[in-house]
């Protein structure tokens, strides 16, 4: 009885992008120095976070909870306002908001300054989110068509992403705005990330070949969650897991090819224990009986 290996293979971008890395760096090396919290999740991501905080690196989602005198704002970035709230408690701050982030930030402010009612394509209550908006005095934010159909007239307005949001998502939704407000002004900065868009595209050509795919990220990863979505559009098996222990061998059963992607805060070494994991799970034999069936968790 011979054995077959299903063909897997990874998305042409996957994992972590440039900005998440150097939060992660920069944690590092701060926790190192001195006693450090972090106000919330540096990164969505359980792996990152339990790796932090391996280092005794802390984490605290109120300010009353913080007890160094140092404190990290998470790549996903702050308003001024909070981050001035927390100067004024006598911390001290520093930063890991992703650079392209801050390119966000300032494209909402551009916008506010000419006279623009500022819209944010984004989920509403993330804390990219709650960055990008704290500091406005008049705003709204739509994530689908009835959003949009709840927004009221205005002369002029000035539209912003979530850096992780879905383009395609984004380009509809502004079209929807235009045509709902022909009399409006409007203007559209694209503010999602290249890294997203990299691993979104990648994503969309790598589920119309495979016949599963898996999707690795945190439960709380908004770009995570946007890959899943991209990829279930083309009727593909898709699973989203955190670790390779969230892994079945039945999810492969009959599949010739598994894809793998993952969103932009999981580490390289997650990915591959994915994949190897995958590749034990996905083994057959000739006789369609599964290899590791008698493994599933």
């Amino acid at each position: 009885m011979s054995r077959l290996n299903v063909n897997i293979v990874r998305a042409r971008h996957l994992g972590m992008c440039f900005g998440v890395r150097d939060a992660i760096a920069l944690a590092f090396t701060h926790g190192q120095a001195r006693p450090l919290t972090i106000l919330g999740d540096l990164v969505h991501n359980a792996t990152v976070s339990e790796a932090l905080q391996a280092k005794g690196i802390a984490v605290a989602h109120n300010l009353a909870d913080v007890r160094t005198h140092t404190v990290m704002i998470t790549a996903h970035g702050a308003s001024a306002r909070r981050v001035e709230t927390t100067r004024a408690q006598g911390l001290e701050v520093v930063e890991a908001t992703c650079p392209l982030v801050r390119v966000a930030h300032a494209a909402v402010s551009a916008l506010v300054r000419e006279g623009y009612h500022p819209v944010i394509v984004g989920q509403r209550g993330h804390v990219e989110v709650r960055g990008l908006t704290e500091d406005l005095d008049s705003f709204d934010i739509v994530r689908d068509d009835e959003d949009v159909l709840r927004l009221q007239a205005r002369p002029r307005f000035g539209i912003a992403a979530q850096t992780t949001q879905s383009i395609e998502r984004v380009q509809h939704l502004v079209a929807l705005i235009q045509r709902r407000f022909p009399q409006s002004e409007i203007r559209f900065v694209d503010t999602v990330c290249q890294p997203t868009k990299q691993r979104q595209q990648a994503a969309d050509d790598l589920a119309g070949r495979c016949d599963v795919i898996v999707v690795v990220g945190g439960a709380n990863s908004n770009n995570t969650r946007e890959l899943v979505n991209t990829c279930a559009r083309y009727g593909s098996r898709v699973h989203h897991v955190q670790s390779d222990a969230d892994l079945h061998a039945d999810w492969f059963m009959d599949a010739k090819s598994v894809g793998i992607t993952a969103g932009t805060s999981t580490p390289d070494h997650v990915v591959d224990r994915v994949e190897r994991r995958i590749r034990e799970l996905a083994t057959v034999w000739d006789d369609g009986a599964s290899l590791a069936g008698e493994q599933n968790p």
